[in-house]
């Protein structure tokens, strides 16, 4: 475990009656705001017209980006940028899941970029010093873009799918409403949940470097909350304590604090990446086939133990069971609930994917990272085209 500083500086408001500070957190910046959001959702349930409320309140000017997708482009992208630009935008204001978060998180750094290509920055071409200020309103539990400092964005024109750390994009404030997602659906609540999993397997659990127990403890206790909670909201989307659970999980499963000191591959979200790259599906769902497939790939005897404590402290496996049986059944057990309890398609091809674009996107998925994926074992290009035929 390596050494570490922590700070995460996004302030939180959570719970149901906070909306009323954000005239005071967006005026901290100035009048001028940009606000976006994604295909309309935030008007069916009554949030643009709160939010909407809450800036003519404080006096702000108010700028619009609506229509932004799922698996934001960095076209999407530009068009906030250049909004900003025109309208001397002081601050922006994304209203809604992690792809309109992440969208103006890279809308806040090019801003500030002299060109007019968001994708010059996305790809490393050119880089920036500053980002315009951010505040995001939530309203699906999935990608903790809410309190990061990443994002990830597409170019649809090259079925390219990158992440992106722009300078200073922790959003200042995020509101954090469990009311906001009781609108979405059993599907998108379901995929939420795998990528909330996801990100803590990705990112620390499922490694074989050494890492603080107590950290290991903590993203436990955050993958039991979602086993728990993630079936009650999938039946019944209006369950304030399962979608709180939920939203606060997010939050912390990629905030920073469960993997300080601690950095690998993500081996799951790159070969994810390229398939909603070239098919644009969604990209938890996508995560939730891929996930066990990678580890019955990557099961040999010094995985095992792993996956085995998984099972057990997580999913309930008998912890009589011997090594390998035990991380079989683990493994079991987490298609059983990605498949089974949460309802999602269990294969690529459910998703109208076949394998004729499987070994270009096998090799793009370790091109950032020297050729190769590093976590819990080392996978190459042929390893990543032989997990994706697995899920087929």
């Amino acid at each position: 475990m390596n050494d570490f500083v922590f700070q995460n500086t996004t302030k939180v408001y959570f719970g149901k009656n906070q909306l009323g500070h954000l005239g005071e957190e967006l005026s901290r910046f100035g009048r001028n705001v940009l606000l976006a959001y994604g295909g309309g959702s935030i008007k069916r349930i009554g949030l643009y017209d709160k939010v909407m409320a809450e800036l003519a309140k404080a006096g702000m000017t108010v700028f619009e980006l609506p229509g932004v997708e799922p698996n934001p482009r960095h076209t999407t992208v530009n068009k906030g940028a250049a909004i900003c630009k025109k309208e001397g935008v002081d601050v922006v204001l994304a209203v809604g899941g992690g792809s309109t978060i992440d969208a103006c998180k890279a809308i806040a750094a090019t801003a500030k970029y002299d060109g007019d290509d968001s994708w010059d920055l996305v790809s490393g071409k050119a880089s920036v010093s500053e980002s315009l200020p951010l505040v995001a309103i939530l309203t699906l539990a999935a990608t903790g873009s809410e309190m990061d400092g990443g994002c990830v964005i597409s170019n649809v024109e090259t079925n390219e799918k990158n992440g992106y750390f722009p300078p200073d994009a922790n959003p200042r404030a995020s509101f954090l409403d469990p009311q906001n997602t009781f609108t979405v659906s059993a599907y998108q609540t379901a995929s939420g949940s795998a990528d909330i999993m996801s990100h803590i397997f990705d990112v620390a659990y499922f490694s074989r470097k050494d890492q603080m127990d107590m950290l290991l403890r903590v993203q436990e206790e955050v993958l039991k909350t979602v086993v728990k909670y993630a079936p009650v909201a999938v039946k019944d989307g209006s369950n304030y304590e399962a979608r709180a659970n939920l939203m606060w999980a997010s939050s912390w499963a990629l905030n920073g604090f469960l993997y300080e000191g601690f950095i690998q591959d993500t081996v799951c979200h790159s070969m994810e990446h390229e398939l909603s790259a070239f098919y644009n599906i969604t990209h938890g769902h996508g995560l939730a086939i891929l996930t066990p497939r990678w580890l019955s790939y990557v099961l040999d005897e010094n995985t095992a133990p792993r996956i085995k404590r998984f099972g057990e402290n997580v999913l309930g496996i008998d912890p009589s069971l011997p090594l390998m049986e035990g991380a079989k059944a683990a493994i079991a057990a987490l298609e059983k609930f990605f498949f089974e309890t949460l309802g999602l398609k269990s294969r690529l091809s459910d998703l109208g994917i076949d394998d004729s674009k499987f070994a270009v996107m096998a090799k793009k998925a370790c091109s950032f990272t020297g050729g190769k994926l590093d976590s819990f074992t080392v996978i190459q290009p042929n390893d990543v085209e032989a997990i994706y035929r697995m899920c087929l």
